[in-house]
């Protein structure tokens, strides 16, 4: 089986609401950068900041024609909802967990695992750079 192509996503919330934004960065298998962005996003939760993220990562990732991913997120919960294993009881992200759901059914094969976050800097610095309007 070939290597899956890698997904770093992060958001990022200053105040929960607050201004918010996302990072994310796709990396082929050959360790190559194929694309990354930092946006803000306006006033919201860090949950939701981070579910924008993985949605805008996933939205690149079809869009560049990627198959197999690994996506590596720093959120625990999203990990879990997003793979199945919690379910999402707050109203305001169901809407989010679905289009990550729909969006997930465009892969050949896709993997949604924790990393800690000293593992994400690259989505995390991405995503506080644009809060800090770096951008």
């Amino acid at each position: 089986m070939s290597q899956p192509h890698l997904l770093y996503c992060d958001g990022a919330s200053r105040g929960n609401p607050g201004p918010a934004a996302i990072g994310f960065v796709l990396i082929d298998p050959a360790g190559a950068t194929l694309a990354e962005k930092g946006a803000a996003i306006g006033s919201t939760t860090n949950n939701v900041a981070e579910y924008q993220a993985l949605i805008a990562g996933l939205e690149t990732a079809i869009d560049q024609g990627v198959r197999t991913l690994e996506v590596r997120l720093d959120s625990l919960l999203l990990v879990r909802q997003a793979s199945g294993e919690f379910r999402v009881k707050a109203v305001h992200l169901k809407p989010l967990h679905r289009r990550v759901a729909r969006l997930r059914r465009e892969f050949d094969r896709l993997e949604v695992v924790h990393v800690r976050r000293e593992l994400n800097t690259r989505a995390d610095a991405l995503a506080n750079a644009a809060l800090d309007g770096l951008t």
